[in-house]
């Protein structure tokens, strides 16, 4: 998860890499996003705003589908900036690609979407102390039972979404425990699930999210940032362990040269490199246990 250790191996990596004057403007969060790669053989794609009703309330979500047909719902759990026009993108490749996606603003509980304005940064102490309490009244295991109970709710009513297929499920830092979550709250339509530098996965905590690991039915993919490895080496082989007990089959593997929050394209530690790496991971991934027809290059 995004903390003060993660900002400093983000602030020292952007020192080495960037001139002051990139770098400063990188610090007043005016990084500019990243283009992704199309997609090979791509579909038309319709996306829209809607709101997802949920017993705690209204939350404020994108959803993107292809415009024709139906095909395997997918949800995706932000980091912790939230849903966002990076999350947007990323939403909208994975339908090119054949899947009717949900990307949720998980702090719809205390604010719509963006929680994080353009020319903010989670660097900024101010921005770290508004975000917090959001996290913190999102991160229970009982607040993501209920979220995704009823995403995977949505999904299933959608004329997009092909109810005869399993769904899967990506979660980036705070996204990660809640794939988890969700997988083992709902085992029997979730068939994939996948997280990127997802923190807190391992815990000593009695609600640690491994421990829902024997719940689950869904096949995993974890990649984790060489940092976040760094502070926790041990994580990887309890997830290990745990996945092999249950019988479930799961790729964990840290990605060499990676920092903290690599994946989304806004991020000032975006690694294109291994981040396409990791995509293309979770479109095989995707593609053998959901299914879609549409090739990724």
């Amino acid at each position: 998860m995004c903390d003060e250790d993660t900002e400093r191996d983000a602030a020292e990596y952007l020192k080495s890499k960037l001139s002051r004057r990139d770098f400063n403007t990188l610090a007043a969060g005016s990084a500019v996003m990243m283009a992704l790669p199309g997609v090979v053989g791509a579909v038309a794609v319709t996306g829209n705003e809607v709101n997802v009703t949920t017993p705690d309330g209204i939350a404020d979500c994108f959803f993107v589908h292809p415009a024709q047909g139906k095909h395997p719902g997918v949800i995706i759990w932000p980091d912790i900036r939230g849903l966002r026009p990076a999350f947007r993108m990323m939403a909208t490749r994975l339908a090119e690609s054949g899947y009717a996606v949900l990307c949720v603003n998980p702090f719809y509980r205390s604010a719509r979407a963006p929680v994080v304005a353009e020319g903010e940064t989670f660097g900024d102490p101010e921005v770290r102390a508004r975000i917090m309490p959001y996290y913190q009244a999102t991160a229970t295991s009982a607040t993501n039972l209920i979220d995704a109970k009823a995403f995977v709710k949505f999904l299933d009513a959608q004329k997009s979404v092909d109810v005869t297929r399993k769904i899967g499920t990506t979660g980036y830092c705070m996204g990660g425990p809640i794939v988890l979550r969700t997988a083992a709250a709902v085992p029997d339509r979730i068939g994939a699930g996948a997280t990127f530098h997802g923190g807190g996965l391992v815990t000593d905590q009695s609600d640690s999210p491994h421990l829902l690991i024997p719940e689950m039915e869904a096949e995993f993919l974890i990649a984790i940032a060489e940092n976040d490895d760094k502070k926790g080496p041990g994580e990887k082989e309890i997830l290990r362990d745990n996945y092999e007990v249950s019988g479930l089959e799961a790729e964990i593997e840290v990605y060499e040269g990676t920092l903290h929050g690599w994946c989304p394209p806004d991020s000032p530690v975006y690694n294109k490199v291994q981040a396409e790496r990791a995509w293309s991971r979770l479109l095989e991934l995707f593609d053998r246990t959901l299914g879609s027809s549409v090739k990724y290059s």
